[in-house]
């Protein structure tokens, strides 16, 4: 159409266009395929790809029972305890409002300062850990919700400081690969457990007695009042499991099979509106205490809900839970590394910026400095930590290229900070099978872990089973980590003991590691700064050239002396949003 391509051309020649290094811009290092409704159209994907996380997010988070108190006397950690339940209520409805104004604000920065076409929101799997393992089932855990968000908010700032000096740069290169997409996949075993749990899922399965867990789907009033499982004549009844499966399941995954954008909004609000109606079997509005609270805030539809009870709630004096702080902010710390870094590192080389000679991307600091402010900053409104987003691989396959992109997902956020009614009534069985989804989609990188070699597959084996085997993913990283450098330096000391003569024999099949990177791990930016060099935040002359991007319709252009042309399944995978590179380090 002729006046779209006429108002690209005005805005790549505006301010803006050169700002944001459009195509048509005259920027030295304007990337091709850049246009403005393409951004535009790329960061409307990227939001109803990613919008799940608002309730989802809240659902998950409000299980810890954020600042609610559960009498210590309580039998059943007050799940039939209607004041505490209301409270929990309450607190998941701050987290709607709070979940969306972090991601708004987050992804517009990453816009507007880094100029990356990447998402941030709170993170799966770190949200899980928060709620269920440091805070812990209504507050059951390690540490107070309040102590655990202050965690949260010292782990930005260190996060702060270690992007300035590029270590956390250099630790998300120097990870051996197999833990990186061990823990990918791991995380996505683990949201599948909770996606099939009561609390915050289907409720297809439970806790046992005589063993670890059995099959479930019963009718919450059916459940034996002491086990608190389900008898055999009720397993598999409840039609709330079956509405999730096959309303939110199969009919999700049908959309995404077919390619349709927002194929996982539609299935959660096809599974809510089903639920809305008061006097049905799959209610999420029963006439009760509870039923009629949540009814009632619902029916206000669109309305401004403040943060009224989560907002800056941290307890700065943490001396009675010294070891416990000490090992959630640790624990936070290394999860972040991974998580984080490991994902705004691939999602920067899907969107085709990834320097292949130093394995960094471009304006890499201003991105990770976003991410670690924007970790402390959402601490203060009670959400844990904030990472990049996979889902904006939706966007970028739509041919995002530059921080438009990022912005229009954020105004998009900030936009569903108003419709918070709608979005805290999403009943868990409506986003149940999403994390299940989620869960299929993060273990496609099973399949590019080094399995030939023991020293690399263990590891990321015992990765992959510990995270939901143990409900942590900070076990199996533990497990992991550990596990690698006993095997591998074992071999490594074996071989220096015996001066060469006792070898592995299968040992040309290990990925190569080294801690020795090129690049080093000072940032760019400050290796020219103490070289004298005045104006050290601007890049050497010799690297200016026209980045790769991708077309108005989306077709993606690579340099070919810098980027090999990829492969037929690899083009299928990133028009779909869904690459593997987009998933391995979900990590």
């Amino acid at each position: 159409m002729g006046w779209i391509h006429n108002a690209n051309a005005a805005v790549a020649r505006s301010v803006v266009g050169r700002y944001f290094r459009l195509e048509g811009s005259g920027h030295p290092r304007a990337r091709k395929g850049s246009y403005f409704f393409t951004e535009i159209r790329a960061g409307l994907a990227t939001f109803f790809a990613m919008a799940y996380i608002i309730s989802v997010n809240s659902t998950i988070v409000s299980d810890s029972g954020g600042t609610c108190v559960c009498p210590i006397d309580s039998p059943d950690l007050c799940v039939t305890d209607s004041a505490y339940l209301l409270c929990k209520q309450d607190i998941r409805r701050d987290l709607v409002t709070a979940t969306a104004a972090i991601s708004a604000l987050t992804t517009f920065c990453m816009g507007l300062f880094a100029n990356m076409p990447i998402a941030l929101a709170p993170g799966m799997g770190l949200n899980a850990y928060f709620a269920y393992t440091v805070v812990g089932f209504h507050g059951s855990g390690l540490v107070p919700y309040q102590v655990a968000l202050t965690a949260v908010f010292v782990e930005g700032f260190v996060f702060v400081g270690l992007t300035l000096i590029g270590l956390r740069q250099w630790l998300a290169r120097a990870i051996p690969a197999s833990i990186k997409l061990a823990t990918g996949v791991g995380i996505g075993l683990y949201l599948t457990l909770i996606g099939l749990t009561y609390s915050a899922g289907i409720g297809a399965v439970q806790g046992a007695s005589a063993t670890p867990m059995e099959l479930a789907g019963c009718h919450p009033a059916s459940m034996d009042p002491e086990t608190g499982l389900c008898p055999s004549s009720d397993k598999m009844r409840n039609p709330t499991m079956w509405i999730g499966i096959f309303c939110g399941g199969f009919f999700t995954v049908f959309l995404m099979m077919f390619r349709v954008k927002g194929a996982i909004i539609a299935g959660i609000l096809l599974v809510s509106i089903i639920s809305w109606p008061r006097p049905t079997p799959v209610t999420y509005f029963p006439h009760t205490e509870l039923g009629d609270s949540a009814f009632d805030f619902f029916k206000q539809v669109v309305a401004f809900r403040p943060i009224k009870n989560i907002l800056v709630v941290q307890r700065w004096n943490v001396s009675e839970y010294g070891a416990q702080f000490g090992l959630a902010f640790i624990t936070f710390l290394y999860v972040d590394i991974l998580d984080c870094t490991g994902t705004l590192y691939s999602m920067a080389r899907f969107a085709g910026a990834i320097d292949e000679k130093t394995q960094d991307f471009e304006g890499s600091a201003v991105a990770y400095l976003v991410d670690a402010f924007g970790i402390s900053i959402g601490s203060l409104m009670g959400v844990p930590p904030v990472t990049a987003f996979i889902e904006s691989g939706a966007g970028i396959s739509e041919g995002g290229a530059t921080g438009l992109t990022a912005m229009t997902t954020g105004l998009c956020f900030f936009i569903s900070i108003f419709f918070a009614p709608i979005f805290a009534s999403i009943p868990p069985w409506a986003t149940g099978c999403t994390l299940i989804i989620v869960g299929a989609l993060m273990a496609k990188a099973v399949t590019e872990i080094n399995w030939r070699y023991l020293g690399d597959a263990i590891p990321a084996f015992l990765t992959i089973a510990m995270m939901p085997f143990t409900y942590s993913i900070a076990y199996g990283l533990i497990s992991g980590i550990m596990s690698y450098i006993i095997l591998n330096g074992g071999v490594w000391v074996i071989e220096k003991v015996s001066g060469g003569r006792i070898k592995v024999p299968e040992k040309e099949l290990k990925e190569p590691w080294t801690y020795k990177l090129e690049g080093g791990i000072l940032p760019p930016w400050m290796v020219r700064a103490a070289h004298g060099k005045k104006d050290f935040w601007k890049r050497p002359e010799d690297e200016e050239s026209v980045a790769p991007g991708r077309t108005l319709d989306g077709a993606e252009i690579a340099h070919a002396e810098k980027r090999p042309e990829v492969s037929g399944g690899e083009k299928n995978d990133r028009s779909s949003g869904s690459s593997v590179e987009g998933h391995d380090a979900r990590l």
